[in-house]
């Protein structure tokens, strides 16, 4: 093997799939990165056998080859050198690397012992916007379980059809779903609706991709966004010039629809800024490892109250100027809880549906369609 490329290039190729590699005592080569020079391709991949990254990279290629050498050392090395021209060359079972006055040898192993990653029927694909799938993505995968004993629930629903994609995720204290527009690529104009469960630690690194896809020239543009691939066993995303696949969780999802309240009895409208400042306020004097905030909405005064009490630290209320309509009414809620929801939100105001303190509480913005966010009642 025989390349060369720009070091701006290798630098974001393996700045895309470095941080999938890790320190695998179990199968040593996981914590390498593979570099393939094939088909007039040059690829670096990495894969912790769950989640494969792709990135391929613009270069010469002189002589066909691969070979595989440690990730955070070739990731070091090459952020190193001078934006130059980078030379690579598999000589004696080690990479050789020159660029301008910079010369190194990389020991490594044969890219014969490197897991494979699966390939995905890419007959057709659903397309979606870089900057929605990136906001929507970080607005529902902070409410995805910790619990392992529910392996359902340590992902991201996702469900397709022709047009829309519903995102969703629940740890069964709070849940969140995002509804975005999609487009169905090359199925023959046979309309299917398809439902997966992504990983969460998957979104997450599909969040970073999105993050960094600015970055890589124009060619995620001239893909049209987010190409998503759905296979039974696993889902591909490609972006611009990385492709990450990943299996997808096996299971049923629960039906969460049916908890999201319906009869809605009252509505507050209510700025966020001040009231994650009041919740903030608030927290200092709720009761430890319950995290409970009252949440009171008097329809006469138009106000919403925010308040706590311990018995050990105090007690703090706060009144703010809000827009109620319905009944009187008010919950107690996990402040932890109601901080993520509002952190997910960008709108100014926000509002508050509730049905009485024993349902749960949909936390909406009050201009942007197509999220809620639902934080089950603290139940005195």
């Amino acid at each position: 093997m025989k390349i060369s490329s720009l070091q701006e290039n290798l630098k974001q190729g393996l700045l895309s799939v470095g941080h999938i590699a890790g320190r695998n005592v179990n199968l040593p080569i996981l914590n390498n990165v593979l570099i393939e020079a094939r088909d007039g391709n040059i690829k670096i991949v990495t894969t912790n056998l769950e989640i494969g990254i792709v990135n391929y990279v613009r270069g010469k290629i002189e002589s066909e080859g691969s070979f595989t050498v440690d990730s955070k050392i070739i990731n070091d090395y090459i952020n190193l050198l001078p934006n130059k021209k980078v030379e690579i060359e598999l000589k004696d079972n080690s990479l050789k690397i020159e660029c301008e006055n910079f010369k190194t040898k990389i020991m490594g192993q044969s890219a014969e012992e490197y897991p494979l990653i699966p390939v995905i029927d890419k007959n057709s694909y659903y397309s979606v916007d870089i900057d929605e799938f990136k906001k929507a993505l970080s607005q529902v995968v902070s409410a995805v379980s910790n619990n392992e004993a529910r392996l359902e629930l340590s992902g991201v629903l996702f469900s397709f059809d022709e047009k829309k994609l519903t995102l969703a995720a629940t740890d069964s204290y709070r849940l969140a779903e995002k509804e975005l527009g999609v487009k169905l690529v090359g199925n023959d104009g046979v309309s299917e609706a398809k439902k997966t469960i992504v990983p969460a630690r998957t979104v997450q690194e599909v969040i970073r991709v999105l993050s960094s896809a600015r970055d890589m020239g124009e060619d995620e543009e001239k893909a049209g966004g987010v190409k998503i691939y759905v296979s039974d066993s696993q889902i591909l995303f490609v972006v611009g010039l990385v492709e990450l696949t990943s299996r997808v969780i096996e299971g049923q999802y629960p039906d969460y629809k049916q908890i999201i309240p319906t009869n809605i009895k009252t509505t507050a409208t209510v700025n966020r800024q001040e009231l994650i400042r009041a919740v903030k306020a608030s927290s200092l004097f709720s009761k430890t490892g319950i995290n409970d905030i009252n949440l009171d909405f008097p329809k006469e005064k138009n106000q919403t109250v925010v308040s706590s009490a311990s018995g050990q630290t105090g007690e703090s209320v706060i009144n703010m100027e809000s827009m109620v309509k319905g009944d009187d009414n008010g919950v107690i809620v996990n402040y932890r809880y109601l901080l993520d929801g509002l952190n997910n939100i960008q709108d100014e105001n926000i509002k508050i549906e509730i049905i009485d303190n024993n349902t749960p509480c949909i936390l909406k913005p009050e201009k942007e369609s197509g999220y809620l966010y639902i934080i089950m009642p603290i139940k005195q």
